[in-house]
């Protein structure tokens, strides 16, 4: 990726940060399931946590929507998983070759370049038995290919 297109993601992210969607707008969004809250489930959602307990409308006001949903069944009932992703910037490196004019004459110089990709990973995962959290948990992010964060 050269310059001009990290510039172009870049911008393009901080327009369509305007756009997304925050706990306030969540609210208004289920005013009447936010207003249905518990003032301690008001208070957790208000700074985007949630319980085991919580009803899926107060996990979509502190989280946001998923970015996929899954169902699943067992001799307990319906199981409903929401998955939320993740993005981490990897760095891949590899040799490329450009012409380079010494003394008059052309050469081919090899050099390591590098791009920037994201990938996505799930960042965490809440179970629902009955629209009610049963379980969550959260995901660290993956070791990229250079060994870091």
């Amino acid at each position: 990726m050269n310059v001009k297109q990290v510039l172009c993601v870049l911008l393009l992210g901080l327009l369509a940060g305007c756009a997304t969607s925050t706990i306030e707008s969540r609210r208004a969004e289920k005013s009447a399931a936010y207003a249905a809250l518990p003032a301690d489930q008001k208070a957790m959602v208000d700074q985007g946590q949630i319980q085991v307990g919580m009803s899926q409308d107060a996990v979509y006001i502190a989280w946001g929507q998923p970015a996929q949903t899954l169902t699943a069944q067992n001799e307990q009932g319906t199981l409903m998983t929401w998955l939320y992703h993740g993005s981490v910037m990897e760095e891949t490196r590899y040799w490329s070759y450009r012409e380079v004019s010494r003394g008059g004459r052309l050469f081919l110089e090899r050099y390591l370049d590098h791009d920037y990709n994201p990938r996505d990973y799930v960042r965490a995962e809440i179970v629902f038995k009955e629209g009610r959290v049963k379980e969550w948990r959260t995901l660290p992010q993956p070791l990229t290919r250079s060994g870091r964060y």
